[in-house]
């Protein structure tokens, strides 16, 4: 019986399991090897690794748990997990099965993306999500925008007004949006729907329908994301619904309304960023600690029915 068994081996993972290795916990993370942010060329906006790819700091972080003789490094996938606090049973796909008294979630979500021609082979690259991350990559240059949701006008917004003079927001027909707002701040509505996408090392090219094509640095894309799957479902963790998609609960010390039962990254907050990442990692590792010493401190969210 381990002390805790982590579920995600990406940036909070690693970190809540590095709390655990150095307050010398048994802990096993379970990595499946697709962290969310794979594609991507850089890590922006991050101290210290700013511009270092996602791929390296992972192994960096992998490289220090592997000083810590209580810390279990292990590549898989997660199928099933039963029990309670103190006894949960996770299983693997490959059928081996893990004891701990703890459990961390922070497996991340799953990113959905309008089903249009070549987006999914531009994401990271130049189908981008998140000015902060990559908007300073592409300053000053011709930026669109696609409107999948309300907020995908807000993020035309921000980036018309630090990152580039000349954004264009393709609505596609998207009812709701203020186009009075936009306009005055100086975003370019396009109306017509996007068909097809092509991209190559220095931009992208948008074909819309009635056959016009036009050329940006980047394509902005807001994703809806999906919890399906997750073993936070199977557990009874409580969700809310977030602007792209729904996420876990959590308290002050990362705790779910699960007893026993910790989640961190950003399969528990809307706003995803590996800076918060790294902070939820920490609280859920520190969380989760405290409650094997002191389980009365550390009790279950409570949710309003």
């Amino acid at each position: 019986m381990q002390d805790a068994v982590i579920i995600g081996g990406s940036f909070a993972g690693l970190t809540a399991t590095l709390q655990l290795g150095r307050a010398s916990r048994s802990v096993t993370v379970i990595d499946a090897g697709v962290p969310r942010n794979r594609n991507s060329s850089g890590a922006h906006g991050v101290a210290g690794w700013d511009g270092l790819s996602p791929s390296a700091i992972l192994e960096r972080f992998r490289a220090d748990l592997r000083a810590y003789p209580s810390v279990t490094q292990r590549s898989g996938t997660v199928t099933a997990i039963h029990g309670e606090e103190g006894a949960f049973s996770v299983t693997l796909a490959d059928g081996e099965k893990s004891a701990a008294k703890r459990i961390i979630l922070a497996h991340g979500v799953r990113d959905i993306l309008p089903d249009i021609p070549g987006l999914a082979q531009a994401w990271g690259q130049t189908v981008l999500h998140c000015p902060y991350c990559h908007g300073y990559e592409v300053k000053g240059a011709p930026l669109a925008v696609l409107a999948t949701h309300p907020m995908s006008a807000h993020q035309a917004l921000m980036l018309r007004a630090d990152w580039s003079a000349q954004v264009t927001l393709i609505t596609g027909g998207m009812e709701g949006l203020d186009l009075d707002v936009l306009a005055t701040a100086g975003v370019q509505i396009e109306t017509r729907a996007l068909e097809t996408a092509t991209a190559d090392a220095t931009g992208i090219d948008l074909s819309l329908s009635g056959g016009a094509t036009a050329r940006f640095a980047a394509l902005f894309v807001g994703p809806r994301t999906s919890l399906a799957a997750s073993p936070a479902e199977q557990l009874g963790c409580a969700s809310a619904d977030g602007p792209t998609g729904s996420f876990v609960k959590v308290g002050a010390m990362a705790q779910t309304s699960v007893p026993g039962v910790f989640a961190a990254g950003d399969l528990s907050r809307p706003m995803p960023n590996i800076n918060f990442a790294l902070a939820d990692g920490a609280q859920a590792g520190t969380g989760c600690h405290a409650s094997l010493l002191f389980p009365d401190l550390v009790t279950p969210l409570e949710v309003t029915p």
